[in-house]
């Protein structure tokens, strides 16, 4: 299946909707979706923006091959620090649920990355900027490589202080989308306020997993140790001899700018683990506040951590669920 846009009309009207199982990053989606997918003969595809990318394995999270029960879509599309997008996925993850529903087998779209299933499920229209190798893009990246992400968001402040104001300096990929909607007459500050009354393309039905925050957060720090232990250092010399230093140092990549700075010498393995543990809480509060604005999810309680009960809780939700 291609991973990238082009000009084939994907047919969106499917024999059954997609299934998205979605909720924060340690709450249990990975193993419920494939549990669930056993269940009704389904497929998934992953809505992860991390782990399109391959090599990047303990670190995502990734589900190692040899313990997919189901077909997964969606992993190792391209290399670290390759360029890829929402729009990108957007036309990726539609062709993977055509094919998989001609095949009458049930789509399921799985994970945290609250943009990647918006853009395959919703009709949102990317401008052309969302594509991959934008010269604008390109431009704001060597001006953050050189001067910072701090100096990068105060341009954007001095040409669009409305969007400056709803971007955190330190997120350089949404704070270079911004200067490529400039070029293209548009804002970030008025797209964002456009996605919330965006429709529906695909025919979905929303699962999501909620497990209170005390005890997501310390499922956060026990998988952290678990990555250490499984050799997250080990798979990061590897990356970076590899040549992908720019792409696992990137602000986005959770995991693996961390253990670079402490192979470099500039913090301890502690610190960086540390790190580690306080970035990924972060990114979970983001990620629970995302999903907490769709009313079309329904909620299943997910602190029990069994995962067989809560894919029976989630099937019989769907079943209850109006068509």
């Amino acid at each position: 299946m291609k991973d990238e846009p082009g000009d084939i009309a994907i047919n969106l009207e499917f024999k059954r909707p997609v299934i998205c199982i979605v909720g924060p990053t340690a709450s249990g989606k990975t193993d419920v979706a494939q549990l669930l997918a056993r269940k009704l003969d389904g497929e998934v595809v992953s809505a992860d923006s991390m782990q399109i990318y391959r090599g990047m394995n303990i670190g995502t999270g990734k589900l190692p091959e040899a313990e997919r029960l189901v077909s997964h879509f969606g992993f190792d599309l391209v290399n670290p620090g390759d360029a890829y997008s929402a729009a990108v996925f957007q036309h990726y993850a539609r062709e993977c649920f055509a094919d998989i529903d001609s095949r009458g087998k049930q789509a399921l779209l799985v994970g945290g990355t609250g943009l990647y299933v918006r853009a395959a499920i919703d009709a949102y229209e990317f401008p052309k900027g969302e594509q991959v190798d934008n010269p604008i893009r390109d431009e704001w990246t060597a001006y953050f490589n050189e001067h910072g992400a701090e100096e990068l968001w105060e341009r954007l402040r001095e040409r669009d202080p409305e969007s400056a104001a709803v971007i955190h300096p330190n997120n350089v990929r949404r704070v270079i989308r911004a200067f490529e909607l400039l070029e293209e007459g548009a804002t970030y500050a008025s797209q964002k306020e456009k996605l919330a009354t965006i429709a529906q393309a695909v025919p979905a039905r929303f699962i999501g997993l909620a497990v209170d925050p005390a005890i997501l957060n310390d499922r956060i720090n026990r998988r952290v140790d678990k990555m250490i232990e499984e050799g997250l250092v080990q798979e990061v010399e590897r990356l970076l001899s590899a040549g992908f230093r720019e792409g696992i140092t990137a602000p986005q990549a959770i995991g693996y700018k961390e253990i670079v700075s402490a192979l470099d010498g500039v913090i301890s393995l502690d610190e960086a683990i540390e790190q580690i543990k306080t970035a990924t809480r972060r990114y979970a509060k983001r990620q629970r506040t995302w999903f907490r604005k769709d009313t079309r999810i329904t909620w299943i309680d997910a602190n029990s951590g069994d995962a067989e009960t809560i894919a029976i809780q989630a099937q019989h939700s769907l079943g209850t669920m109006s068509a």
